[in-house]
């Protein structure tokens, strides 16, 4: 019995919130007001609470909400041009561009060759007088281990930022993401565990300052319209997908139940000598917006599932010191980061997945 399991259905994901979606789209139609204004205000005001941190600011997108941080930061005098930012190795280049494109210095940094996550006691090597920060990254849905990281930060009078656009409701000591780090960054990019009907963004922290500081930049800089405070960008969370935002958020927690279930079944029935599966520091902490496996074999694998009628992903491909983007760093040698990028595959996982193609998933990589 051969069973279509793609790796993603965004259609189907969003089809469930239709009706909601429809009714408050209307309601921003009919507003006569489509740029920060009250679908935005609610949004930030339901996510900051969601967040357990006092302030939130809508944005662009990601990428956005990361170089805004770093950007809020240089505004408040508390880093400047050419400091370093230390970096896991193997993120998505969108954490890396942000310092770039901030006037910063990348580091960087080796993960563990475990979590795939940032290791406080390597990110401590890396640390020189120019470092002002550390920029966790939480792949896959699994938090870094923030308690270490922060202790790291404290000792060297570090500010600890995170990336959490792929880890959306994740907790640690049952602190959520968000609340974690002196500032952090999401994504809402339409696949994401919380995503919106297009690019979208925000950042959380628990400091008024920054906050202000990110909400004038992020509006060309200014405060008053007319008057620029600072060398802003173009880059504000619009009501339509606000409002989008607004509707899925109270779904979130389900869903990301429902990815656990698919992981469980996934670690639970995987059982094949070429598979490294995934390791787990806290299942009820993870959320799984990724499965990734490993395999020497990977190639091969992604044949075979294609072949069964499966489809997979490979999150990523090409590490970001070997991009054409960062030529000079091309000659730098990251051992982990590298065998990471060459083995690793992502599963099909999402709130919509049904147990019985996880369940032929595992049957066929268990046939492989």
């Amino acid at each position: 019995m051969s069973i279509k399991v793609p790796f993603l259905d965004l259609e189907v994901v969003n089809a469930r919130f239709r009706a909601e979606i429809d009714e408050a789209t209307l309601q921003v139609l009919h507003s006569g007001w489509y740029i920060r204004g009250e679908q935005c205000r609610l949004f930030e005001q339901e996510f900051s609470r969601y967040c357990q941190t006092p302030y939130c600011v809508g944005v662009g997108n990601g990428l956005d909400a990361i170089r805004l941080i770093l950007e809020g930061y240089k505004c408040l005098k508390m880093i400047k041009e050419g400091d370093e930012v230390i970096v896991p190795a193997n993120t998505y280049i969108a954490s890396i561009l942000a310092i770039s494109q901030s006037g910063l210095t990348p580091v960087l940094c080796e993960p563990s060759a475990v979590s795939y996550n940032l290791d406080a006691s390597q990110v401590e090597r890396y640390i020189t007088p120019r470092t002002k920060a550390i920029l966790a990254v939480h792949l896959y849905g699994q938090l870094c281990p923030m308690d270490a990281l922060r202790k790291v930060a404290d000792k060297h009078n570090l500010l600890l930022i995170d990336d959490a656009a792929q880890a959306h409701g994740a907790t640690l000591n049952n602190v959520r993401v968000g609340a974690l780090a002196d500032a952090t960054a999401f994504s809402f990019y339409p696949s994401k565990n919380l995503g919106a009907l297009g690019d979208a963004g925000a950042v959380t922290t628990t400091h008024l300052h920054l906050a202000e500081a990110v909400r004038t930049l992020a509006n060309y800089g200014s405060q008053e319209r007319y008057h620029n405070l600072y060398k802003g960008i173009n880059s504000r969370l619009d009501e339509l997908l606000a409002a989008s935002l607004r509707v899925k958020l109270p779904y979130l927690d389900a869903d990301n139940e429902q990815r656990r279930s698919i992981a469980q079944i996934y670690l639970r029935g995987i059982k094949h000598p070429d598979i490294q599966l995934p390791f787990i520091a806290d299942f009820q902490a993870h959320v799984f917006h990724l499965f990734v496996i490993r395999t020497a074999r990977r190639k091969e694998l992604v044949q075979h599932l294609s072949h069964c009628g499966i489809q997979t992903q490979i999150h990523y491909p090409v590490p970001p010191h070997k991009q054409p983007a960062y030529s000079e760093w091309n000659e730098k040698s990251f051992p982990i980061t590298e065998l990471i990028h060459n083995e690793i595959l992502s599963l099909p996982i999402s709130p919509v997945l049904t147990l019985e193609q996880a369940e032929y998933v595992v049957q066929c990589i268990n046939r492989f």
